[in-house]
């Protein structure tokens, strides 16, 4: 069983909880994960601010923050993903579609991350752009993903 929990400390943007979770399943289940516990947490740009500075000595908002809790190779997946509401609502509108939309993004990116995808060289980013437009088209959702 996959298990989804949500937090949403922001109050910026309601969220679609039913289809954020769906979003999360479809990866953990589509990698091969038959147990899995994530955490998803949406938070305003101060609170990511802050996480990506302490964390990974970024100083600024960002998307997503991946926490995994399980090591490489463990059968039941499970971490945490901490996702930034505002940075969702200004790449939406950049881009030309929904916050929703955006969202759904950013929890399918963070899930490829806790699966074991990378995306810091050029042939590994490519590949998680690949499974991205994957699992949207799987989920009846647009191709945003950079290529």
């Amino acid at each position: 069983m996959i298990s989804v929990t949500v937090a949403s400390p922001q109050e910026i943007h309601p969220l679609p909880y039913q289809r954020l979770r769906e979003c999360a399943r479809a990866v953990v289940e589509g990698e091969g994960f038959k147990e899995g516990k994530i955490s998803l947490a949406f938070v305003d740009n101060t609170t990511i601010h802050r996480i990506n500075k302490q964390f990974l000595n970024h100083d600024e908002p960002t998307d997503v923050i991946t926490f995994p809790w399980s090591g490489s190779g463990a059968k039941k997946l499970e971490g945490e993903l901490v996702i930034g509401v505002e940075v969702a609502i200004e790449q939406a509108i950049d881009r030309g579609h929904s916050t929703d939309e955006e969202l759904c993004l950013y929890v399918i990116h963070g899930c490829l991350h806790l699966c074991g995808y990378d995306d810091r060289k050029p042939k590994d980013s490519k590949l998680m752009r690949k499974m991205e437009r994957q699992y949207l088209a799987a989920l009846g959702l647009p191709a945003i993903a950079d290529e």
